[in-house]
């Protein structure tokens, strides 16, 4: 199985995001962002974007003169034994506010040896997870995670993937033509969120974009109930904006 070859708009973001953290984790005086600039090559107004959204994940901190300095975050991170704890937590705590954001379940997702896995995700009383009345490792042809993850494979990943787990009828809505299936997911733009519409359940409508570093497929989604489906697009495009600190909380 190979990948695509399109890198998605939250992978760029997260290797700039680790120039910025690189840069200023060398210096523990603190750096200003004309340094950071100088040093990472990327414009003002990128890079005051950059450093907002990583103060606001508390990776770095702005001390009395301006300059930047590592946070808490970031520190607590490299803290020996307790960095597999922290990395779930920091994780956790990005999910949880992500589905405040969206005011929806939200979910982490990756394909693993041939199979969808969802490992993570955010639940609330407001925000309901999926009902996973038809196993989610069976059914990617269906759910927004599963076409995100297929769309990031190459034409003899999706065959192996379908030749295991058959394009079966959930709803009315479902696509099971291998060949319209394969079309949908070549035209998909890396950048726009997946959409299911009642694909996978009747009820329910979901999204997802996919979050892919090097040779690791993954996607970052949604569900809500069909009574908000009216707020799924602006939903899907605040995901879709608010993935590169998800990402960046599995890359580090």
């Amino acid at each position: 199985m190979a990948l695509k070859p399109e890198p998605t708009a939250p992978f760029h973001s997260v290797q700039y995001a680790l120039r910025v953290l690189e840069t200023i984790s060398r210096r523990a005086e603190g750096v200003t962002d004309a340094q950071i600039a100088r040093e990472t090559g990327l414009p003002p107004v990128q890079l005051g974007h950059m450093l907002a959204m990583l103060r606001r994940e508390s990776y770095v901190e702005q001390v009395t003169d301006g300059a930047y300095v590592i946070g808490e975050s970031l520190l607590l991170l490299g803290s020996g034994g307790d960095r597999d704890q922290a990395l779930r937590d920091k994780l956790q705590l990005t999910l949880d506010q992500l589905r405040d954001s969206v005011g929806a379940a939200v979910y982490i997702s990756r394909y693993i040896d041939g199979e969808v896995k969802i490992l993570h995700y955010a639940d609330g009383p407001l925000a309901p997870k999926v009902n996973e009345w038809a196993e989610f490792h069976r059914t990617a042809h269906a759910s927004a995670i599963g076409k995100c993850l297929l769309a990031q494979l190459d034409h003899d990943g999706r065959k192996d993937h379908l030749s295991r787990h058959k394009t079966a009828r959930l709803t009315s809505r479902t696509i099971t033509n291998e060949k319209v299936l394969f079309h949908k997911l070549d035209s998909q733009p890396p950048t726009v969120p997946v959409l299911d519409l009642q694909e996978y359940a009747v009820g329910t409508v979901c999204a997802a974009v996919p979050i892919t570093a090097g040779a690791t497929v993954g996607c970052l989604a949604l569900s809500m109930p069909l009574e908000h489906a009216h707020r799924l697009r602006q939903a899907a495009d605040t995901l879709n904006r608010q993935a590169a600190p998800v990402l960046l909380s599995l890359a580090i």
